[in-house]
């Protein structure tokens, strides 16, 4: 058991959080979540002890082990992958270490190799080299590439080389911030089933929101300079949040009622010498009323404003033909596509196909081994790296100073009110490149964009780092650009917001979808930004390629089965529906009985409020299965005559 007393954190004069007081145990998974710079990865770095907290107190058993995930630290890049990961054990790996230096030595000391010896066995150190195994092929990192040099890996895949590392450790308390980035969809569900079975305590900080709700058994939100833990996933940590901010301000407002009637009552009968001491009774009552202040809400959004310097021609870019390969690893094949004026495409696909790839070949960042590539008319173009070093470089400059060497013109105030609408306030200014979290290197690169006014974007995973309110803004943002946009992502939703066409990228080739995302999900594309969706595919298709495609009749009855199932989800998805809808009813009715509130007693006056503010939800999401359940039905014909 983990706890925090009275917790507080302050630089200076800005308080980050303060009298925070939880208890965190074994067995829950606590995700944090905030607005950036609110102080969730602070929160994680005075847990691990990298950071001191200003007062109160913290306190865990001696001897804990603790597993921190450090995006942005790498070892040497010539050390193997798979002795990288083993590292996370620190303990085996010395004790490994120690006897194959004591084996080398020119004469061998039997005493010390049998000490050695003896911790290695205590430890099961022999079995760490498969454990790290394992964990680096969950991760989507293959055998064959274990005893390569880290170097040989991406950016994204180093990171998962560290996350492996940080699982290995077998802590009891595992810290991780934000370790779905650069993570496909399969390879996320991997890390949530591996989260399920820990079992010590978990603190993740994550803006994905599908995976907390799949990960979360509490949330801890770093919000009005506190910490606030609820129990349960994201989403029902919304409807709690809502309903208790909403409970707060009524009650104050009840008493600023009270205290402006009975102001009203001592004006009225001050004058009247009769009736003077009932109005200083009412002062004396009015005086020990205390209103509690509310703290300002850290969340807050960037102004995205996005504007074309000036219209690109009709035809934007014409792709013909392109191929690339890294060795013998072919990523592109003869990919040919056009793309117009105002189209929002949006470009996908199982990691490792070469979508990244594809973006830096169109800025010019890569060169292509064959085809071509030719932007059109007065085409102006702006690019969002998905590494945020490759825009940041590696020099340290202040962000005044980045965003200033793109339009040098301009004045000092004018770049401070750019950087101001990115939440860079005061000295914030003054921060350098090198220091900044994710989420303020994402908004200072998007200031550039902004500055730069493009009439093309190139975007790769734009909402990494991001937390939910700006990811909010930057799609309203997007949807209102009138210019075009190419990009990369692997949220769902916000893929579904923004995209009007869809580029598959595939092992073979690629395939181009006119429409939105549901549209090319109706086409019988594969969902990459669902796992389940995902794994019932890649079954389908191992399935297909074992058996006979002819219509057996082992294959009309599993039609028959399969007939039978969906329309009796269908049923049954219908009928939760008109349950959810009349229930909600049932409460609104409640709610407009005269006298109910003074009544029924608090505690189920609670529950109603949470259910009443739930069920709208619930509804929405058995709607959208409805939808998907008819036009599977539709899609397979097996709708009844």
């Amino acid at each position: 058991m983990i706890s925090l007393s009275n917790l507080s954190k302050a630089y200076g004069d800005r308080t980050l959080f303060a009298a925070v007081t939880l208890q965190l145990n074994a067995g829950q998974r606590y995700g944090i979540v905030g607005a950036n710079g609110s102080g969730k990865t602070t929160l994680l770095d005075i847990l691990s002890g990298h950071e001191s907290h200003t007062d109160g107190e913290l306190t865990m058993p001696s001897g804990t082990r603790i597993g921190l995930l450090v995006q942005d630290r790498y070892l040497s890049e010539q050390q193997r992958i798979i002795d990288v990961a083993m590292m996370g054990d620190r303990k085996v790996w010395q004790a490994l270490a120690d006897k194959e230096r004591l084996l080398a030595a020119a004469e061998a000391d039997g005493a010390a190799i049998a000490e050695v010896e003896e911790r290695i066995q205590l430890s099961d150190g022999y079995s760490l080299e498969s454990r790290a195994g394992t964990i680096l092929e969950g991760l989507g990192i293959h055998a064959s590439a274990h005893p390569e040099p880290l170097s040989t890996l991406s950016g994204g895949f180093k990171l998962r080389v560290l996350l492996a590392q940080t699982l290995i450790s077998q802590p009891d308390l595992l810290l991780l911030d934000e370790p779905t980035n650069h993570l496909d969809i399969l390879t996320i569900r991997w890390l949530e089933q591996f989260l399920a079975k820990y079992e010590g305590c978990a603190a993740i900080v994550s803006h994905d929101h599908r995976f907390l709700d799949n990960v979360a058994t509490s949330i801890l939100d770093v919000d009005y300079e506190t910490v606030t833990a609820y129990k349960g996933n994201y989403t029902r940590f919304m409807a709690d949040k809502r309903v208790l901010r909403e409970r707060k301000e009524a009650a104050i407002q009840r008493q600023e009622k009270q205290i402006a009637d009975q102001k009203a009552y001592i004006d009225k009968v001050r004058a009247k010498k009769t009736r003077a001491r009932q109005a200083q009774s009412r002062l004396k009552q009015i005086e020990k009323i205390e209103i509690e202040q509310l703290a300002l809400s850290s969340r807050r959004a960037p102004s995205f404003l996005f504007q074309q310097e000036r219209r690109s021609g009709r035809d934007v870019l014409q792709v013909t033909d392109l191929d690339k390969a890294f060795g013998d690893n072919s990523v592109l094949n003869n990919v040919s596509f056009a793309v117009r004026r105002g189209e929002r495409v949006a470009v996908i696909g199982a990691n490792g196909l070469g979508k990244s790839t594809l973006l830096k070949l169109l800025v010019g960042r890569l060169d292509e081994d064959a085809g071509e590539m030719t932007w059109g008319y007065e085409t102006r173009l702006g690019y969002f790296a998905q590494d945020h070093r490759e825009l940041l470089g590696d020099e340290p400059v202040t962000a005044l100073d980045y965003l200033w060497s793109t339009i040098p013109q301009e004045t000092t105030s004018f770049v401070r009110g750019q950087l101001g609408r990115m939440l860079f306030s005061g000295d914030d200014v003054e921060k350098k490149t090198t220091s900044l979290s994710g989420g303020e290197a994402a908004r200072l690169i998007f200031s550039r964009l902004i500055v730069h006014k493009p009439n093309v974007m190139l975007l790769d995973e734009p909402t990494n780092h991001l937390d939910l309110e700006s990811i909010e803004a930057l799609v309203k943002a997007l949807q209102a650009f009138e210019g075009t946009i190419i990009f990369v992502s692997h949220d769902r939703w916000f893929v579904s917001e923004l995209a009007d066409r869809v580029i598959e990228l595939q092992p073979d080739g690629y395939e181009d979808y006119p429409g939105n995302y549901d549209d090319y999900l109706s086409r019988d594309g594969t969902d990459h930004l669902d796992a389940d969706a995902v794994i019932i595919k890649a079954q389908h298709d191992r399935a297909t390629q074992k058996g006979d495609k002819s219509r057996s009749w082992e294959d009309q009855k599993r039609d028959r089965a399969s007939r039978r199932k969906w329309l009796a989800r269908r049923e049954q998805v219908t009928a939760d529906i008109e349950h959810a809808e009349a229930r909600l009813a049932a409460i609104d009715e409640l709610y407009c009985t005269q006298g109910f509130f003074e009544k029924t007693p608090k505690d189920e006056l609670d529950a109603l409020e949470v259910e009443h503010v739930a069920l709208p939800s619930r509804i929405e999401q058995l709607m959208t299965e409805w939808e998907h359940i008819e036009a599977e039905i539709e899609r397979l014909g097996l709708d009844e005559d």
